[in-house]
């Protein structure tokens, strides 16, 4: 028997020596093909770039995987031990295998054999960190024994601290959340070190399967889940009796609403934000390099320029006519579901959609779409209305064809049709709405600077993400004539030189072109001051020429209104096409005395690490750094921008465009009680209307058209649509700011002069002005009249003078 024994003792012994040596040769065949864990030394978790506005407010982020790295050491002990608890209550004992944890797992699996249960897995967080960072996660013994490898070596490697630093910011926790910072924020609208003892149980809860217990659709599971990690936060020491049972009573807590709250109105500067990011740092460094993007938006004066914008829209599309209802539905039964599908514009967030549930002469009742909540369940609540017949009679005239004027709500709506309201302040009385059909772009900018204060490039960005801003090529019209007159006075004219106003015909390619003024008359010779104020084109087409549209073209690019200008006639009408941001950065030139302006949405640029890699100020101020005044001179900014304009060029052209506001083509529109100065555009069958302008302090212009371009109709010019909304967002966004007066170069002199005639004059009336003149230069002595002589017979200009008075427009002109 002994010696059975014996020989048993010595088989098991060999067997297991043969088991040893193939489970090492197997360990070492597994080990050759493991991943260098090396690398973890120097992971950069893909991290969240969060853009700010101009105050420090968060606009906007963009990423893959939504996640903001936080160190370990500013992560609180409570928190840690809520995630230690529920996934490896030995990690910081353990080798990085927990035996224990793993023997039990093995004999739970081999019980459940047959039973088609799950495996029980037993990973400690070492272990979860090598499968996340350097395995797959493929359910296969292979897969655990390289974990298992890897987790001890990871151990030898690094700290128990860095390692959970790395798994606390890799995780996912659901809704698209990445890290516990990230996780913190969407979950509870907070920063990690502000979690309860409920709520970071909740995170380290959700772990174990975010979809299993998603706060909105499994809240009981949730909840249970969230306990059981509280109870082994207690059983372990990390909180009391008394703090468990308090933190159990609580509800989940959860917010209903994501942190990332955009700032409103400012969708279309975010995205121009996001695009130029893409453009020079790539989709890669956006969407994972963590950048930290401070931008110049000004969020009060942004929800400023949407309104003004907006309003002339809508005002204009509404005078328009009535297109019809979005949609029907039926209202047999509950209407709500079926209602609750349609999508709303969800960055006008005054408008609801609704659905007519009966018409009467007196008005329309309505049913309000239902709310749904964030699980996707409609509400049960039903909300109605009423639309009174005085807030829809803009609807009462049709625009599609065939239908005829209605004469009250009965001919405009029919139970059945959805549309957009417009809650009215007055109980639950709405007024009807549409989406306009015609568009437009706005622009904001500090003439100083070239930041981009205010950006809106259509009526929503949920119903076109086009940004007509900065992507709609337009023709500027009569918007572009201060440069044609910036570049004349720049070579020697003066405000008070006389362009002949008169027909022209000029043969071009061929064809004979004809241009006119925009009332089709003419008023004779003219000062340039005058020309401008009218918006002359006569006498604009007459100065190019004389001036030489090389040098006309060569001001455009030197503005940048255009990469490269066709030097012919018809553009100094404003024929070429550029954007609303391009326009509005050369005035900006003009306003701030004709220094070059390179327009910025984006002030500064960090990166994950709070390193400065790109900064839009480029002055140089030596000696602002000091540590301390000790009686110094102050600091001075050195400008090397580019000098476009010859300063009294700037101020002159001013002057000009104040006249424009004052007597000329804005002077009913614009009403702002403060210097401004201006002009208007209307191009040819109005289908463009601009007005660009500026204060010292502020310039903004804007159009408006149809996408596809067309008509806006006979009034649909610069001075009646684009300036009264100039006007509403100037007398907001500069409400808060002082009056300014443009500053006057040194060195110019003040000279009364004739309107028309341009000689000095020596009295006073609504016939003289006082002109500013360059040094060296002032009021012609004897009438000198540029015109293009030959292209008009002389007697024609005689024959029709007398008509001249009468031709004198007073509101927009042409191609204006």
């Amino acid at each position: 028997m002994i010696k059975l024994i014996g020989y048993l003792f010595g088989l098991a012994c060999a067997l297991f020596v043969v088991v040893a040596i193939g489970v090492g040769i197997y360990l070492n065949n597994v080990a050759k093909d493991l991943p260098d864990y090396e690398v973890l030394a120097q992971y950069t978790p893909p991290v969240t770039t969060r853009i700010y506005a101009g105050n420090g407010e968060l606009m906007a982020e963009y990423a893959h995987e939504r996640r903001l790295f936080l160190p370990i050491d500013a992560i609180p002990m409570r928190v840690r031990g809520a995630f230690l608890s529920a996934e490896d209550k030995n990690f910081y004992t353990h080798p990085g295998v927990d035996v224990v944890g793993l023997t039990r797992a093995i004999i739970t699996n081999v019980r459940n054999m047959g039973t088609g249960r799950r495996p029980v897995g037993a990973s400690t967080i070492t272990q979860q960190v090598a499968k996340n960072f350097l395995l797959s996660s493929d359910q296969t013994y292979e897969r655990k024994v390289k974990e298992a490898i890897l987790s001890f070596r990871i151990e030898q490697a690094y700290s128990k601290d860095t390692i959970l630093e790395l798994y606390l910011n890799e995780v996912y926790f659901g809704l698209n959340a990445y890290g516990i910072a990230d996780a913190a924020l969407t979950y509870f609208d907070k920063p990690v070190s502000d979690l309860t003892i409920a709520e970071s149980a909740y995170l380290a809860a959700v772990l174990k399967g975010p979809a299993n217990y998603d706060p909105y659709r499994h809240p009981d599971a949730a909840i249970e889940r969230r306990n059981w990690v509280i109870s082994r936060m207690e059983e372990n020491g990390y909180i009391t009796a008394e703090e468990a049972e308090v933190a159990r009573a609580e509800p989940l807590g959860v917010v209903s609403t994501h942190r990332n709250r955009p700032i409103a109105g400012d969708e279309y500067y975010a995205e121009a934000v996001r695009r130029e990011l893409k453009d020079k740092y790539g989709e890669e460094m956006l969407y994972e390099g963590g950048l930290s993007v401070r931008t110049s938006l000004d969020p009060e004066m942004q929800l400023d320029a949407q309104k003004a914008l907006r309003d002339g829209l809508i005002n204009y599309d509404e005078a328009a006519g009535f297109r019809g209802p979005i949609a029907e539905v039926s209202i047999t039964g509950d209407w709500g579901p079926e209602l609750a599908k349609m999508r709303p514009l969800w960055d006008v967030p005054d408008w609801k959609i609704a659905v007519v549930l009966g018409v009467g002469a007196d008005g329309a009742q309505i049913g309000i779409r239902p709310q749904i909540d964030v699980a996707g369940k409609v509400d049960t609540a039903r909300e109605t209305g009423f639309i009174p017949a005085d807030d829809m009679k803009w609807a009462y005239r049709f625009l599609e064809k065939g239908k005829p004027n209605a004469k009250s709500p009965e001919g405009v709506l029919k139970p059945g049709d959805v549309v957009y309201v417009q809650a009215t302040g007055e109980g639950d009385t709405y007024r009807l709405r549409q989406v306009p059909k015609v568009q437009g772009g706005l622009v904001a900018m500090d003439p100083q600077t070239g930041r981009v204060l205010a950006m809106v490039g259509g009526f929503a960005f949920s119903e076109s993400q086009f940004n007509r801003a900065t992507q709609a090529y337009r023709q500027p019209g009569s918007s572009f004539k201060p440069f044609v007159y910036a570049a004349a006075l720049d070579n020697g004219y003066t405000p008070a030189s006389v362009v002949m106003d008169a027909p022209i015909e000029i043969e071009s390619g061929g064809e004979l072109w004809k241009p006119q003024n925009y009332a089709g008359g003419f008023s004779g010779p003219q000062t340039l001051r005058t020309g401008i104020e009218k918006s002359k084109n006569l006498m604009t087409v007459r100065l190019a020429n004389d001036l030489g549209m090389e040098t006309v073209a060569d001001y455009a690019e030197r503005f940048g209104i255009y990469d490269q200008m066709d030097p012919v006639l018809a553009m100094s009408l404003g024929s070429g096409e550029t954007t609303v941001m391009r326009m509005v950065s050369a005035y900006a030139v003009i306003a701030n005395g004709g220094k070059q302006v390179n327009p910025t949405l984006i002030d500064r640029i960090q990166d994950r690490y709070g390193k400065t890699i790109f900064k839009h100020e480029e002055r140089i101020c030596e000696n602002c750094d000091a540590p301390e005044w000790t009686g110094q001179a102050e600091p001075i900014l050195i400008d090397d921008r580019q000098q476009v304009l010859d300063p009294m060029t700037s101020y002159q052209i001013t002057s000009m465009m104040e006249g424009v506001v004052q007597r000329g083509t804005a002077a009913s529109a614009v009403k702002l009680d403060r210097p401004v100065a201006g002009k208007t555009g209307t191009t040819n069958d109005e289908k463009d209307a601009w007005f660009v302008g500026f204060t010292p302090n502020l310039v903004a212009g804007l159009y408006i058209g149809f996408d596809q371009p067309a008509s806006l109709g006979r009034h649909g010019t610069g001075g009646g649509l684009a300036a009264p909304i100039f006007n509403e967002f100037m007398t907001d966004a500069l409400k808060e700011l002082p009056v300014e007066n443009f500053i006057e170069p040194e060195g110019m002199t003040n000279i009364l002069v004739n309107r028309s005639t341009g000689m000095r004059a020596g009295g006073s009336g609504p016939g003289v002005i006082a002109e500013a003149f360059k040094p060296g230069t002032g009021p012609a002595e004897a009438l000198d009249i540029i015109d293009m002589s030959g292209y008009v017979p002389p007697e024609q200009i005689l024959r029709d003078s007398s008509q001249a008075n009468k031709a004198i427009s007073t509101g927009s002109s042409g191609l204006y």
